[in-house]
């Protein structure tokens, strides 16, 4: 009782202070462990996620009703977004297009412009995932002719722009289509930038550039821009065994169909002109290793490989005309030695 007020003040003052310090730690505390648990709580897998997709394929068997996921993505699309965001969106639309066939088929025309609409995007990675999703649609029947549509912008894409992941998309899609005559014009311009591709250090983009040439190697009116196309000094590299057995399985292929097209009578009914680093002079011309390169591999591990490269042989012994009379096949004509 012997204590001043003022001493009591002082104490109370104190106190309070400690109290509010406590209870301010008490709260930074609680916080920081909301804030914590809220980094390390891993969010809910988001509906477009493949396993999500794929969930819902499944549900959509076992109770016989539409998701709305793709449709719900393909409105999305008409919303203004960033790239990154466009981007994630048509990803999306692929996998919902292979997953949920039923939906991809309900789809319409509509939907398919709107997918072409987005080649024309400033960002390359939204034109790559506009191509991929393009191809997912391709397999269904109705939706190719509408597909085709957009083939010139597709070809227009990859002779203008260098990206590898383009390149992929873009003929992934073109050989998946058949390729209307219309665009053989476009063709013919874009087969110089086809024949770098197919001359690149990428498999990938050079199977499908590849693959492409020897399906239009079977057009008459396109036969010789291809023959004619310029290529390096080293282009019989890519028939060395070292290479991938994909590659070297596709580029035999092209080997045999411009061996036969250039010995159909209708080719040789006309006399070509060719450049002196043309594909033709590569592969036909006087100066050619090719022979070597196919003997060569006659022998490689791979027996699809061993098959094309005998029978693009036997279309370079005899002209397409006169196989169903190998005693008329003379050996002057023959690119091998007598005895090889």
């Amino acid at each position: 009782m012997g204590k001043s007020i003022p001493r009591c003040l002082e104490q109370l003052d104190f106190r309070k202070s400690v109290v509010g310090l406590a209870t301010a730690a008490g709260a930074i505390y609680l916080l920081y462990k909301a804030i914590r648990a809220g980094i390390k709580c891993k969010p809910p897998l988001c509906t477009t996620s493949p396993i999500c997709i794929a969930r819902l394929a499944i549900e959509r068997e076992r109770h016989g009703r539409d998701s709305g996921e793709l449709r719900r993505l393909l409105n999305s699309l008409e919303c203004k977004q960033d790239e990154y965001t466009k981007s994630m969106v048509l990803h999306s639309i692929t996998r919902c297009v292979y997953l949920l066939e039923a939906e991809a088929s309900a789809c319409t025309t509509d939907d398919i412009r709107l997918l072409g609409d987005m080649l024309d995007d400033n960002n390359n990675s939204v034109k790559i995932q506009a191509l991929n999703a393009l191809k997912a649609f391709s397999g269904i029947r109705k939706f190719r002719l509408k597909i085709q549509e957009h083939t010139i912008k597709v070809l227009e894409l990859i002779s203008t722009i260098w990206d590898t992941e383009l390149h992929i998309a873009g003929l992934r899609l073109l050989n998946n289509l058949p390729l209307p005559d219309f665009v053989h014009p476009q063709l013919r311009r874009v087969m110089p930038a086809l024949t770098e591709i197919v001359q690149s250090d990428y498999i990938l983009p050079q199977v499908q550039a590849i693959r492409l040439m020897s399906y239009l190697a079977q057009k008459n009116d396109l036969l010789y821009d291809i023959l004619n196309c310029q290529v390096h000094s080293d282009f019989l590299n890519l028939f060395q065994a070292t290479q991938p057995g994909s590659l070297l399985l596709e580029v035999l292929v092209l080997a045999e169909r411009l061996s036969e097209g250039r010995n159909s009578p209708h080719y040789r009914a006309v006399k070509w002109h060719y450049n002196e680093q043309s594909l033709h002079e590569a592969l036909f011309g006087d100066e050619s290793r090719l022979a070597d390169r196919l003997l060569a591999l006659v022998i490689h591990p791979e027996e699809d490989v061993q098959i094309q490269a005998c029978k693009v042989i036997v279309s370079l012994q005899c002209p397409q005309d006169l196989r169903v009379r190998p005693s008329s096949c003379h050996s002057s004509h023959s690119y091998f030695k007598n005895g090889e």
